[in-house]
Parts: C-alpha cells; structure tokens; sequence
C-alpha cells in the first residue's frame, strides 16, 4: 500500500481516512507534527502544508510497510515511564510489567537485584524507580543495548550499574537478594519470528536459535550460586512453556516453584526460591 496525503487535507479528515489501526495512526501523526492528542481533536479543521503532509505520509508509509510504531517515534511506555526504544532492544511489552509486579513484591528492602539480557533496561529502571532503596544490577551481552539503557536509567532517575556481560560472567562471586530475567524464548525456526514487529526487532534477543530452553536453562543453573538463601529467580518465558520452565526448576532443586499468568491469562512467568 502506497500511503500519500496531499497538501491542504485537514486533521479531521486526516483521522477519518482508514489508512490503518487507528491508534497506531494518532501516534504517528502526532510525532509527524509535533502535536499531543488533544491538539490532534482541537485542531481538526486546520490544513496540512505541504511539508507537514510529506512528514505525516512518511512515517505513515513506515508503519504500513511493517516498521513497529516504537521503533518510529524511538520510544515506548512502560510501567508508567518512556523508554528510548531503537532497533538494538526489544520493545517493551505490557505483558512484562507482570515480571516487574512480582519483583517488587519479593525484594526486600535494600535488597540486590540482577536483571539479566536487560535490553532497554526497562525491567532494571522500572524496579530501581519503583524501589530507590535496591541495589540494581543489569547484564547485557550487547553493547548497543546497554547504551540505550543506559540512557533510559538517566532519564527516569533511576540508579543501575550496567554490566557487559554474557550471563553471569561479568559478576563472579556476587550474591543477590533476587534474580529476573526475560530472555531470549523463542525456538529457532517459529512462524511468529516472520511476522509483525518481531520482523524488526533483533533476533539474538528474541531466539535462542535452538529449543526456545537455552538461555532458560544456563539462568536457571546459574542462579542457586549468586542467589541468597531463600531468595527468588523470576523469569518470563514462551507462552507454551511454563511446563518445561517449572520442571526445569524443580529439577535444579529450587522451592515454591510456581507460575503466574499474565493479564490475557497465560502463564507468562515462572520463578522458584534457592535453597
């Protein structure tokens, strides 16, 4: 589909024309032109100029071709902050904020937490605005990824240490008080990585090019060593996998090893205690 919007359409007009989801629409031409969406209504019967309309078919086009809408106007909302989101991280999903919920319900205070494959940092900033108290870690194999959430920890307020790392590298012989991670889940090979916005996000934070179960695994054997006593390992995981996750917890010994669904009703993460 070839999206043109010519010179003089008004901003009414504009949010009638079915060019796509309507809400994905408002977003882009509210960044397009620079304007919120109350302007948006207010303003309704004001005309394009001719730049103006070029900028609005633009990133209209984008969408239309596939682009994510938070890779167009760079940044996404999560847990009731913005994120600068760039092709280097996965866009932060609702869905997520499950994770966050049930980390902040077991840190205790002052407690240390690791963020492991943090991507955009948006677990790691969410749990470190939400409790200024924590002592908050996040890993990332990705330099580029680190630099955005580096910069989403600054312009939340937010205190993290960053730490390039690959796993659990980066901090031998470091205890915390708990351990979350949404790491790469999908099996290598399905349908879903094809389609939609996951087209354009990067595909080593999306895939283990293997199960689905790798990066799963080397967290779960890993954490029994870096986790206090009694201390929590959260993750998110496949839609399909909550099964295989718990079996994998209760077979590396950890306790209470439970799921949690998330708000469509799919266990979306799975945790258990370190002895």
């Amino acid at each position: 589909m070839s999206i043109v919007i010519a010179a003089g359409t008004t901003l009414g007009a504009l949010q009638r024309a079915p060019l796509m989801d309507p809400v994905d629409q408002r977003i882009l031409v509210c960044h397009a032109l620079g304007i919120s969406r109350t302007a948006l209504i207010t303003q309704s019967e004001r005309a394009l100029e001719a730049d103006e309309a070029a900028r609005v078919a633009a990133l209209l086009q984008r969408r239309a071709d596939g682009e994510p809408v938070a890779y167009i106007v760079g940044q996404r909302e999560f847990f009731g902050l913005e994120f600068e989101t760039t092709p280097a991280v996965l866009i932060p999903r609702p869905d997520t904020e499950l994770l966050v919920e049930l980390a902040l319900e077991r840190l205790p205070p002052r407690g240390k937490v690791l963020d492991m494959g943090t991507g955009s940092g948006a677990i790691a900033v969410a749990i470190a605005h939400s409790r200024p108290d924590a002592e908050v870690t996040a890993l990332d194999v990705s330099q580029e990824a680190l630099a955005v959430a580096s910069r989403n920890a600054l312009r939340n307020g937010a205190r993290v240490r960053f730490l390039h790392s690959d796993w659990y590298g980066a901090v031998a012989g470091e205890q915390f008080d708990l351990i979350v991670s949404n790491p790469p889940y999908i099996a290598d090979g399905d349908r879903h990585l094809s389609e939609g916005d996951l087209r354009f996000e990067p595909s080593g934070a999306l895939t283990d090019f293997a199960d689905g179960l790798n990066a799963l695994r080397t967290i779960i054997a890993g954490a029994p060593g870096r986790l206090a006593p009694g201390s929590w390992l959260l993750m998110e995981h496949g839609y399909d996998q909550a099964a295989a996750v718990r079996g994998l917890l209760s077979s590396a010994g950890y306790t209470d090893v439970q799921s949690w669904q998330d708000l469509p009703g799919i266990e979306r993460v799975s945790g258990g205690r370190a002895r």
